[in-house]
C-alpha cells in the first residue's frame, strides 16, 4: 500500500445493526478504515471506538484527527431503532373530520408488509402494526379542501381551539396536523397550527408542532400522515444520538457541524428540518459507493450486496440509472420519502440458529446477536448459536485475527454450545451441522438476489455483482454460486464500503410537490409551452427554498449547484419514473420536447425489454430540484500490474472446513496483495475487519484498482 503523507480532512462513520464502521479520507482520496462494536445505548461510544481504531490505523491521535477534519459524516440507526422499539414522542393529531380512524385503519399493503408467505395465508397471525397516536389522541375538525385547492368547507376553528386544549390536557409532547389536500392548498393547516401555538402559549406548555405541508408536500394522505407522525415520533432521539456524536467530536476539537446522509443520497446538517428523510441511510452509502466505484472503472450495470450481521440488502444499478422507491415502507409504515430502491431480507452473520427437537426444523433468525451479547464465540454473554459461530467452528474466521486481534474468539465455547443445541438435537456431527447452516445463509442470500434480478427483467451475464459488508466476502461464495454474473467484485474495505460510500456524497437538499399535468401525445405547440411554463414557475419556488436552507448551512451560494427533475408516467400507468431536466427552465414547446424525449431515454433504460408508449400521453405527477454542494471524495489508485504469484502476501496455513472435508487453506493478509496477485482456493485471505472464504478450484485476481475479482471454477 502506499505510504500516506497527510492527514484525513473527512470521517465517514456507518453505525450498522452490528458494527460501526469507519473510513477516513484525506484531500488525495486516500483512506483508512475502523471497526468497532456497535453501542445502541449511547451510539457516541461505538462511534468513537470505531473512529480511534481508523486513527490507530493512520498512526495519529484522536485529538490530532479530530482537529484536523473538515467533515465528519454519520449515518446510524437511532431514529429507525426508535420506532421499531415505540420509544418517541407523544403525540396528538388534528386532521380532517371524517379521517379520524385514518391510522388504525392504514393501508393494505402496509398491513400485511413484513409477513411471511405463511403468515400471509393465515389471516389469524395477522395484526395491524401499533399506531403511533391512539385515536383518543386524534381529533377531527370541520374544514375541507378539494383536489384543486378550493375550500368547499372552511374551517371552524372554534374545534381546533377545542381539540388543542384536550391534546394540551393530555400533556402530549407533539400535535401533527393533516388535513385532506393540503400539499394543493396548505392555509387550513397554517391556521390550526396557528391556533395550537396560541393554545401552547396560553397554557404556559412546551409542546412542538408538526404540519404535513411542510414535512412532506405530496400526493396521498395515508403515507403523507406517516411521514408526519414519524417525523415528530422518532427523530428527537435521532437528533439527540447525532448531537452527542457532534458533542464527542468537538470535544476532540472538532470545529464543525456532523453531517448524515439522507435516503435518497446526498449529505445534510443533523439539523436539517426534515430528519426522518435519514432514517434508512446505512444501507444507502453502499449503492451510492458502488455507483462511485462503477464510474472509475468503467461499468454502470451492478449488482450490489450488503451482508452484516443482520440483513442482506441489495440494491440494482441498470446502465446508470439508480431505481428512486417514492414510497417505501419502514417498520409497516409507508411513508412519502423519496429512497434509493434496496430490497432487503433478514440474512447476515449474526443470524441466531435454532432447531426444533420435536421436527428438527432448523430456523435462521429472524433474530440476530448483534453486537451486544453478540455470538457465543465473542465471549461477551451471547448463549445462541450462530453464523458467526459456524464460520468460526470450521476454521474460517482467525480466532487471533477478529478486529485485528483486539477480540479473541472463544471457539471451544462455541462449538460446545453449538454441538449441544443444534448438531445433537439433527443428530449429526458438529463439522456437518455447522456447514449445514452456512449453506441455508448462502442459499436464501443466493435465492434473493436470483428474485431481484428475475424481478427486473434482466440477465445477470449483463451485470456486475459488487459483495460487501463485514459477512459479505466471508460468504461470496455461496451467495454468488450458480447465478452467471458478468463479474464478481469484493474489496479491501469491503467491512467499511458503506461508509465509503457516504464520503462519495455531496452536500444535498431535495424538496418536491405533486403536480398532476397531464399532456397528450398530440399537444399543440401553445398546450406544450403553457405545461412548460407551469412547470419552469414551481422549479423556481422550489429552488428558492432548497437554496437558502444550504445557504443557512453555511454554502457559500457560488458553491450550490441545482438540477431539477420530474416524476413521470406514461398516462394511465402506476409507476413514476424519476427524470433529471435537461434544462433548467422550459420557455418554448421544444423545450419541453426535450423533457419528453429524455423521460423515455430513462424509461426504455429502467424498463429492459419494455416498449415506449408515447401514444398514451404524458403524466407528470411531481417536480421537483435538487441543490448539491461538493465536498472531496476517496479515490482509487490505479496502480501497475504485478506478477500473479501472491507470495508476498502469504502468512501460514490453517484448516477450514470447506464443502464436506477439512483442507489445509493457505492464508494470505488482504492489504499486502497487490495488483495481478492470483490466489488459487482453498485459502482464505484476511483482512482486520473482513474475511475472504476461496472455495477449492475458486480464483480471486486483484485488478489495477486494488479490487478483488472472484472466479468460481
Amino acid at each position: 500500500m502506499d505510504q500516506i503523507t497527510t492527514n484525513p480532512i473527512v470521517i465517514g462513520i456507518d453505525a450498522g445493526g452490528t458494527m460501526t464502521d469507519t473510513i477516513l479520507v484525506d484531500q488525495d482520496g486516500h483512506f483508512k478504515i475502523g471497526k468497532s462494536a456497535t453501542t445502541p445505548k449511547n451510539e457516541a461510544e461505538g462511534f468513537l471506538a470505531s473512529a480511534e481504531d481508523a486513527a490507530d490505523a493512520w498512526g495519529i491521535s484522536l485529538q490530532d484527527l479530530f482537529s484536523g477534519v473538515n467533515v465528519v459524516l454519520y449515518s446510524g440507526t437511532g431514529m429507525l431503532n426508535t420506532l421499531l422499539s415505540r420509544t418517541g414522542r407523544k403525540l396528538g393529531l388534528i386532521t380532517t373530520k371524517g379521517l379520524e380512524d385514518m391510522i388504525l385503519m392504514g393501508r393494505g399493503l402496509q398491513a400485511w408488509a413484513d409477513y411471511s408467505y405463511a403468515d400471509r395465508l393465515h389471516a389469524v397471525t395477522h395484526h395491524h402494526p401499533d399506531p403511533l397516536v391512539p385515536r383518543r389522541r386524534t381529533h377531527g375538525v370541520t374544514e375541507r379542501i378539494d383536489q384543486f385547492g378550493d375550500v368547499i368547507l372552511p374551517l371552524y376553528e372554534h374545534e381546533v381551539h377545542a381539540a388543542a386544549r384536550k391534546l394540551i390536557a393530555d400533556k402530549v409532547e407533539a400535535i401533527c396536523i393533516m388535513t385532506i389536500f393540503s400539499h394543493v392548498n396548505p392555509v387550513h393547516e397554517k391556521r390550526i397550527a396557528e391556533i395550537c401555538r396560541e393554545e401552547i402559549a396560553a397554557a404556559g406548555a412546551d409542546i412542538l408542532v408538526y404540519t404535513s405541508h411542510e414535512v412532506r408536500p405530496v400526493i396521498r394522505e395515508q403515507s403523507r400522515l406517516n411521514s408526519v407522525l414519524i417525523e415528530a415520533y422518532a427523530t428527537s432521539r435521532g437528533r439527540k444520538q447525532l448531537k452527542g456524536i457532534e458533542d464527542v467530536s468537538k470535544k476532540y476539537g472538532f470545529k464543525y457541524g456532523v453531517q448524515t446522509l439522507l435516503s435518497f443520497g446526498g449529505l445534510t446538517s443533523i439539523d436539517h428540518p426534515r430528519l426522518h428523510e435519514t432514517m434508512i441511510s446505512g444501507p444507502i452509502g453502499g449503492i451510492l459507493g458502488a455507483a462511485y466505484v462503477g464510474r472509475l472503472i468503467g461499468n454502470d450495470s451492478l449488482i450490489c450486496s450488503d451482508m452484516g450481521g443482520t440483513s442482506f440488502d441489495m440494491g440494482v444499478i441498470t446502465r446508470g440509472q439508480t431505481r428512486i422507491e417514492n414510497e417505501p415502507l419502514m417498520d409497516r409504515f409507508k411513508l412519502n420519502v423519496p429512497t434509493l430502491h434496496l430490497d432487503t431480507i433478514g440474512a447476515g452473520a449474526g443470524m441466531i440458529l435454532k432447531v426444533d427437537p420435536l421436527t428438527r426444523k432448523v430456523s435462521l433468525g429472524p433474530e440476530s446477536a448483534g453486537s451486544d451479547p453478540g455470538p457465543i464465540c465473542f465471549a461477551k454473554g451471547g448463549t445462541e448459536p450462530t453464523i458467526a459461530d459456524c464460520d468460526a467452528i470450521l476454521g474460517r474466521l482467525n480466532p487471533h485475527y477478529f478486529l485485528g486481534g483486539k477480540v479473541v474468539l472463544q471457539v471451544e465455547k462455541a462449538r460446545k454450545a453449538f454441538e449441544e443445541k443444534c448438531a445433537r438435537v439433527l443428530g449429526v456431527g458438529v463439522e456437518e451441522a455447522a456447514e449445514g447452516m452456512i449453506d441455508m445463509l448462502e442459499a436464501d442470500a443466493n435465492n434473493a438476489l436470483r428474485r431481484v434480478i428475475s424481478g427486473q427483467g434482466i440477465h445477470p451475464s449483463e451485470f456486475t455483482l459488487l459483495s460487501y459488508g463485514g459477512s459479505g466476502p466471508l460468504h461470496l461464495a455461496g451467495c454468488s454460486r450458480g447465478i452467471g454474473f458478468k463479474d464478481i467484485i469484493t474489496f479491501q474495505f469491503a467491512a467499511a464500503f458503506s461508509a465509503f460510500g457516504c464520503t462519495t456524497a455531496d452536500f444535498m437538499r431535495r424538496h418536491s410537490v405533486s403536480t398532476q399535468i397531464d399532456i397528450g401525445a398530440r399537444a399543440s405547440d401553445d398546450e406544450l409551452q403553457a405545461f412548460g411554463a407551469k412547470v419552469t414557475g414551481v422549479w423556481d419556488d422550489l429552488t428558492k427554498a432548497a437554496v437558502d436552507e444550504m445557504v443557512a448551512d453555511g454554502h457559500a451560494l457560488s458553491k450550490i449547484k441545482t438540477v431539477p427533475f420530474l416524476m413521470m408516467r406514461y398516462t394511465g400507468q402506476l409507476e413514476d419514473v424519476e427524470v433529471m431536466a435537461p434544462l433548467s427552465a422550459l420557455r418554448s414547446a421544444d423545450d419541453m420536447r426535450k423533457v419528453i424525449a429524455e423521460f423515455e431515454a430513462v424509461y426504455a433504460k429502467v424498463n429492459h425489454r419494455v416498449s415506449r408508449y408515447g401514444e398514451a400521453g404524458f403524466s407528470i405527477t411531481e417536480l421537483g430540484l435538487i441543490a448539491t454542494a461538493d465536498k472531496v471524495k476517496p479515490m482509487l489508485v490505479k496502480r501497475p500490474l504485478v506478477k500473479s504469484d501472491p507470495a508476498s502476501a502469504h502468512k501460514g496455513v490453517r484448516e477450514a472446513y470447506i464443502g464436506g472435508r477439512w483442507h489445509k487453506a493457505n492464508l494470505y493478509e488482504m492489504d499486502l496483495l497487490q495488483p495481478g496477485h492470483e490466489v488459487i482456493g482453498p485459502a482464505i485471505i484476511e483482512h482486520p475487519a473482513t474475511t475472504l472464504v476461496v472455495h477449492p478450484q475458486d480464483r480471486v485476481h486483484l485488478d489495477e484498482w486494488t479490487l478483488l475479482h472472484y472466479t468460481h471454477a
